[in-house]
């Protein structure tokens, strides 16, 4: 998530992944994937540098291993939610 502000000056949070495209003419827009269009006081360069920062932030959480790890532990939970209370792992 990266953090922006719109012309008004009202903070918001955006979803990085996202963006499709991002444009300066001369206002900042961004294009999201559904085709919204969104535009921001912060220049292209920032939108891009954020944007950049958040993925690498992201993919350092946890490497492949721990991410599949992470992800079992995950459907594992979820799969003892609709098992019977007998059947259930501790």
């Amino acid at each position: 998530m990266i953090s922006l502000t719109r012309l008004n000056g009202a903070r918001f949070v955006l979803n990085a992944d996202l963006i499709r495209v991002v444009e300066e003419n001369p206002d900042t827009v961004i294009t999201l994937l559904g085709g919204e269009h969104l535009i921001v006081n912060e220049t292209m360069r920032e939108v891009v540098a954020r944007s950049i920062e958040f993925q690498r932030h992201t993919r350092s959480l946890c490497s492949g291993a721990e991410l599949r790890e992470h992800l079992s532990s995950q459907i594992a939970r979820t799969e003892n939610r609709g098992a019977p209370p007998h059947k259930r792992q501790a």
